[in-house]
């Protein structure tokens, strides 16, 4: 309770001092209305006293004064003041000379004209005051008809005054003993009354101040007491509506703050493009809702033959068929329902809720049909709040839409990707450049045929392959594909191989062997490595060549053989011939279809998906689940200017996957020529601003069918702008090349 500075501001000093102030003022009032009667009583007494004392001096001086007799005159009045202590003074006064009076220090000669009689029968009195203050009644009365002189009496108010005094004192007294035992009394009483009404108010300043935990005792059966019992009452409805009020507020501030944290998630997830995005930041809020955190989202597909699973950070595609029947359970879902473990025998869920007895299921709807479902894994004694529950259903709804989109927009992405992957990936041969398309191409117009080829390009651009696509797209695909790397065999040696010997030809042939033309008689023979024969060899390459017939070594007779020759190099043949090191005749028969294979770093945009391909071969091999690269090693890996190409990537991919410690290649696994400082600082011409530039007119003009109004309307440029750059960097459309005539 808050102290007060003023205490009459309280019920209890208000009513004791109604109490003094009646008490006391009633008996002063008793008091002066009893003294008031009691001086006029004692005043009137007074008079009379006076006036018949004066009459009966007035008589018996009449004699005294008829005969003379002065002394008997002062000794009667002397008498008079001696018997009657209120008579203060006497005198009688004849014809203005004074015949006796009373006075020991002299007569006042003032005091003779101060009072007459009115009549000669009757006296007259007058209040007067002496100097020293003292009041008088002053009695005048005519002795013997006024013709003796007048008789003059002075009786003192000073007895009077004193009786009237105590008769005050007394009074007062009585009223103060009143006043004490009525105040203690009301005290009581008061202090009875007021302490239950002190109780109530120091609780209205307790409930002003917010408390609530108050209950004041019963002290009784009356109007206080059931005072008491109405405040007590409506405390306890006030303590129950604020906790009522409170509960309310809380969750109305829960429910803001969810709805918030909604609204938050809807608008967040809307802005995300991917569905690994989507489903990851959906996951990630939504566990921090309930308590349960084991939770994993279904998405189908449109065409219900595969469903997106997102559990715990990765998602992944799976075939309807690993869901089998269970998928109809939960497409029949309507609401958020609780589903036995032992009803969703599935891996993919088993796996992600190893612990969970039960699964909280939330559909997830788009447009009146069943997109997919939000499993939710229960302990066996959930304490996930029925409210967050809603919460997430609500969340998932509205997040319907963006689900769908980027479940879509996943589909769509796969199909382009899968469509890219089966365009950039010919025969085993890995690229979507458009150098390596059109060799594509041109490998399917001249397979068919039996034209010779000549692949040129650097050590490890892939030549064999491309040999072995041709092989496989002839007619010859079911017949032998015979590889001869020239550069593995001395020239003595080498002929033999290519052409056999018989035996005894030479020291150590004990027996015939059929050459490689012979063997790869009805299919493709492959001389890898064709500028590294000698001028010998040469010459009996140019006959085979010319008549497809040959003589083993030490052999006369002749053999016909039917095949195709492909021949590689990563010579540079003309440059050869014109420096006298290869025929030129041969040269013209090799170089019938030539194929110019372009060297890695001049096709950047085909270095990420050969490491890719590469990284799941790998990763396949070597039992590892290594998925992808970090974008620093995928930079380091584009930076490269891989002077090995292919073969080099390869390797460098093989040796990441093998030190590989998690699910991604980092920088530390990549070969140390990758990682150093000068491989870092020599950048990949098609990662240069031109390069770059180069490459992207390339794409939109590849994807618009060299459709110049149209590439230049996706690039955002005037034609002319188009024109230009085409002029600068030198690109033209790919010419299509012609089915080569056999000679």
């Amino acid at each position: 309770m808050r102290s007060n500075p003023i205490k009459l501001q309280s019920l209890k000093s208000k009513l004791l001092l109604a109490v003094f102030t009646l008490v006391l003022g009633s008996g002063l009032l008793i008091s002066l209305l009893v003294t008031h009667r009691y001086s006029v009583n004692l005043l009137e007494n007074l008079v009379t006293q006076g006036q018949y004392l004066s009459k009966t001096l007035a008589l018996e001086a009449t004699d005294k004064i008829l005969t003379n007799d002065v002394v008997a005159l002062q000794k009667l009045l002397s008498d008079q003041t001696g018997s009657n202590p209120n008579v203060g003074y006497l005198f009688i006064v004849r014809d203005g000379r004074i015949l006796a009076h009373t006075f020991a220090k002299g007569f006042p000669m003032g005091l003779i004209g101060a009072n007459n009689p009115q009549s000669d029968e009757s006296g007259h009195f007058l209040r007067i005051a002496s100097e020293t203050g003292e009041e008088y009644l002053d009695f005048a009365w005519p002795v013997l008809s006024g013709q003796g002189g007048t008789l003059r009496i002075g009786i003192s108010e000073k007895p009077y005054r004193s009786r009237i005094n105590r008769l005050w004192l007394q009074i007062t007294a009585i009223t103060i003993g009143i006043l004490i035992a009525a105040l203690a009394v009301s005290y009581l009483f008061i202090r009875r009354f007021t302490g239950p009404l002190t109780a109530l108010a120091e609780a209205a300043e307790s409930i002003d101040s917010g408390n609530l935990n108050i209950d004041i005792k019963l002290t009784g059966q009356d109007e206080i007491g059931r005072l008491t019992i109405s405040f007590n009452h409506m405390i306890d409805r006030l303590r129950n509506y604020t906790q009522i009020l409170e509960k309310r507020a809380a969750e109305i501030d829960r429910a803001h703050g969810q709805t918030r944290r909604s609204f938050e998630i809807i608008q967040k997830i809307g802005s995300q493009s991917t569905l690994q995005d989507v489903s990851s930041y959906l996951i990630e809020k939504l566990q921090k809702i309930v308590t349960c955190s084991d939770l994993v989202l279904l998405i189908m597909s449109r065409n219900q033959e595969s469903v997106f699973v997102f559990a715990g950070d990765r998602l992944t595609v799976q075939p309807r068929a690993s869901i089998g029947d269970e998928w109809k359970l939960l497409e029949g879902l309507e609401d958020i329902s609780f589903i036995d473990k032992d009803n969703l025998r599935v891996s993919i869920i088993s796996d992600a809720f190893p612990t969970a007895h039960r699964f909280a299921a939330f559909p997830v709807d788009f447009e009146n049909q069943t997109l997919g479902t939000l499993l939710v894994g229960c302990p066996k004694v959930c304490r996930c709040n029925a409210e967050d529950l809603e919460v997430m259903n609500l969340i998932l709804q509205e997040s319907a839409g963006a689900i769908n989109r980027a479940a879509r927009h996943e589909e769509d992405l796969g199909r382009i990707k899968s469509l890219l992957e089966t365009q950039s990936e010919f025969n085993g041969i890995v690229g979507k450049d458009t150098q390596m398309q059109i060799i594509f191409k041109l490998i399917q117009d001249i397979a068919p045929t039996d034209a010779t080829v000549l692949i040129q390009g650097e050590s490890g651009t892939g030549k064999e392959l491309v040999a072995k696509a041709i092989h496989s797209q002839s007619l010859r695909k079911d017949a032998p594909f015979i590889v001869i790397n020239c550069s593995a065999y001395p020239t003595t040696l080498l002929e033999g191989e290519i052409f056999g010997h018989e035996k005894g030809a030479f020291t150590g042939a004990i027996r015939q062997k059929p050459g490689r033309f012979e063997q790869a008689h009805g299919g493709t023979i492959f001389l890898d490595e064709i500028g590294e024969i000698s001028p010998t060899a040469q010459i009996k390459l140019l006959r085979v060549l010319q008549t497809k017939k040959f003589e083993r070594l030490g052999g006369e007779k002749t053999l016909a053989v039917d095949l195709r020759i492909i021949s590689a190099t990563n010579k540079d043949l003309l440059q050869e011939v014109k420096e006298g090191r290869f025929r030129e005749d041969l040269y013209y028969r090799l170089n019938v279809i030539p194929i110019q294979l372009p060297p890695l770093r001049d096709r950047g945009n085909d270095i990420p998906l050969q490491a890719r391909f590469f990284l799941a071969r790998f990763a396949a091999e070597q039992e590892k689940d290594v998925r992808e690269f970090t974008s620093e090693a995928m930079r380091r890996l584009l930076d490269y200017r891989w002077p090995g190409n292919v073969r080099e990537l390869k390797n460098s991919i093989e040796h990441a996957v093998v030190l590989a410690k998690g699910h991604r290649i980092e920088v530390t696994d990549l070969p140390t020529a990758l990682c150093s400082t000068e491989a870092v600082n020599r950048i990949h011409p098609s990662r240069t601003i031109p390069g770059t530039e180069a490459n992207l007119l390339r794409e939109v003009l590849e994807e618009c069918g060299w459709n110049k109004k149209e590439s230049a309307r996706r690039l955002g440029i005037s034609r002319s702008t188009l024109y230009s750059k085409l002029k600068k960097y030198r690109i033209s459309p790919p010419k299509t090349i012609p089915s080569p005539t056999i000679r």
